[in-house]
């Protein structure tokens, strides 16, 4: 079991061994069970320990500073209510029922993302475990979890955390987390967690008060101070975080929320040192690391000789979202302007060649140059995603794209998520077509409320009809109601379009795994190569080693004139129900077509 050097462990013997980091402090103690205080020893380098004998499993803690006041342990593993209150000792026991497990290929990966607190009307991780089949049968293989870390309140979003090692009591804490895990991994699902290494909550987070050197006041984030990783202090909290989740909890993997808001000037960068210490930490299983980067980088996913990764496996591809959006939507404020003038051409060159803007100038960032070349990378290397968390829920209203875009242009956009190379992620509510909003939501108080609900509104600032009268009826996000109006509707499964939905996203993800999937491991860079037909279609042409794979589409309202002869190659999807077209040079209009072939070899 991982030893972490901040927090509280149970040892072997009976005793247990508390630890904070506290330089500002000359004395700190340890209070326990609400009243027995014991005074600390002061190590060298800041650092604070005491070994206690007897206390058991359940019991609460805090520490005391100096002038009295009583804090939780920052790397608390459980809370007795909410941030400002006790921490508890538990131990790592659990009866793990699926022993074997070692989790699965990245290949097979299809990611469903989902907030815990508003998946289903239960809340929380036994609220999930209860659907669990129901996201299996329909070919999901692995459930990302938005971030469970205990945050100020019970509604949120959850990347204000504050103590990163501690899920949310609200969800079901520790034990609950546990039993999700180990019943997905009994159905054959993955588990994935998304965490937030780039700044703390605004409340309750207490850091300041005996460690200031743990933030440098130099350097910001968009949510506040950054943290110091330069301190070897700070350093250890972070690195053993991670080892910490996929070990005690058995995760398969991480996604890493907004790394380019993480700032480190040690020789060694934080975020290349913690995914080196994953890998040799679990040789053994499959272990999969998503990145979230706006500067379309690829330096942090290399692969070794045999195509696998060695530091982190595949970052969330924004550019297929915003071009894919701008084509359902006709959107052009705020960073869609940077893809409004050719979302189809800009679609087309996210299938071929993993990133939109690969170098070139980007208008919402004042012309500045974004990202580097991406079509050497593997498809593997990205996450697509029609809908995600923040692209639903940073809208002021909270829309889905059902609600913004017609059906049918969803229906394609559907199947070429499903059906390209890359990795797809869906959105929790996708597969049945719901309709309620995902909206922005917390449960702040007082003066922090209010800035709350003020920046919400000032954020949409770039969006011109978000003025006066409209800002105002930005839902507030302390209010319940905007939690409540967030959750699923799982009666839309009952209706006709929901059956109809969940019908498209099983035959869909079975075409996936049958004929892509087998190829995908040999796929070492996307070997993708796009043309254009018109304005509004193209096609991408993947060589998968021992196939070529053919997509096709076209979002406009008229037939086009293919360029090539597709005698050659197999009919494995066509969204209008027929080859005939196809055979005689025309893709049908508001159609999408998926083709295999046999390949005559690379490049071919």
């Amino acid at each position: 079991m991982l030893q972490t050097r901040w927090g509280a462990h149970l040892e072997d013997d009976g005793t247990v061994r508390f630890r904070l980091w506290a330089p500002a402090l000359e004395s700190l103690r340890l209070r326990l069970d609400g009243q027995h205080e014991h005074e600390m020893e002061k190590l060298a380098g800041g650092w604070f320990e005491l070994e206690v004998s007897g206390p058991a499993d359940g019991t609460p803690y805090q520490f005391v500073l100096p002038d009295g006041m009583a804090v939780p342990d920052p790397a608390s593993r459980a809370q007795v209510e909410d941030v400002h209150g006790p921490s508890v000792l538990i131990a790592p026991r659990f009866d793990w029922q699926a022993t074997d497990w070692k989790g699965r290929p990245w290949e097979e990966a299809v990611v469903y993302e989902l907030h815990p607190g508003t998946f289903s009307q239960d809340g929380g991780f036994d609220g999930i475990r209860r659907k669990l089949d129901h996201l299996a049968d329909i070919g999901f293989t692995a459930i990302e979890l938005m971030p469970v870390a205990q945050f100020s309140g019970n509604r949120g979003w959850g990347y204000d955390g504050v103590l990163p090692y501690c899920p949310h009591s609200a969800y079901g804490g520790a034990a609950g987390l546990k039993r999700l895990i180990d019943a997905a991994h009994q159905r054959g699902l993955m588990m994935m967690l998304d965490v937030v290494y780039n700044h703390f909550g605004p409340d309750g987070n207490y850091l300041g008060l005996y460690a200031p050197d743990f933030f440098d006041p130099a350097r910001h984030t968009p949510w506040g101070p950054a943290i110091r990783f330069e301190e070897p202090a700070v350093r250890a909290f972070f690195l053993d975080n991670p080892i910490y989740w996929l070990e005690e909890f058995r995760f398969d993997g991480l996604r890493f929320d907004a790394i380019d808001q993480i700032k480190d000037r040690s020789e060694t960068p934080i975020l290349e040192e913690m995914a080196r210490n994953i890998r040799t930490h679990f040789p053994d299983r499959h272990i999969h690391l998503a990145t979230e980067d706006e500067r379309n980088i690829v330096a942090l996913h290399p692969r070794d000789g045999k195509n696998r990764p060695t530091l982190f496996t595949a970052e969330w591809n924004d550019d297929f979202h915003h071009a894919a959006h701008c084509i359902a939507t006709g959107e052009d404020a705020g960073y869609y302007g940077g893809f409004a003038d050719d979302p189809v051409g800009h679609l087309a060159r996210a299938l071929a060649e993993g990133f939109c803007y690969q170098g070139e100038p980007y208008a919402p960032r004042e012309g500045k140059p974004r990202g580097v070349p991406s079509a050497g990378q593997p498809p593997l290397a990205f996450v697509d995603f029609l809908q995600n968390h923040d692209q639903i829920g940073n809208r002021a209203f909270g829309e889905r794209l059902a609600a913004l875009a017609d059906a049918k242009t969803v229906e394609l956009l559907t199947a070429v998520l499903l059906l390209n190379p890359q990795v797809p992620l869906v959105f929790m509510g996708e597969e049945f077509g719901e309709t309620n909003p995902f909206l922005f939501f917390t449960d702040f108080h007082g003066e922090l409320a209010e800035a709350v609900r003020e920046g919400r509104r000032s954020e949409f600032k770039d969006f011109g009809h978000f003025s006066g009268e409209e800002a105002a009826r930005i839902p507030d996000p302390n209010a319940r109601s905007t939690f409540e109006a967030s959750m699923l509707d799982w009666s839309r499964i009952e209706s006709e379009a929901g059956r109809k939905r969940l019908d498209l996203f099983r035959s869909l993800l079975r075409i996936r795994k049958d004929h892509l999937v087998p190829h995908l491991p040999a796929m070492r860079s996307m070997q993708g190569r796009a043309a254009r037909l018109g304005e509004e279609a193209f096609t991408v042409r993947w060589d998968m080693g021992a196939r070529l794979l053919l997509m096709a589409a076209n979002f406009g309202t008229v037939d086009v004139e293919l360029d090539e002869d597709l005698s050659a190659f197999g009919l494995i999807h066509e969204s209008r129900g027929g080859i005939d077209a196809l055979r005689q040079g025309r893709l049908p209009a508001k159609s999408m077509a998926l083709l295999i072939g046999e390949s005559k070899g690379a490049g071919a």
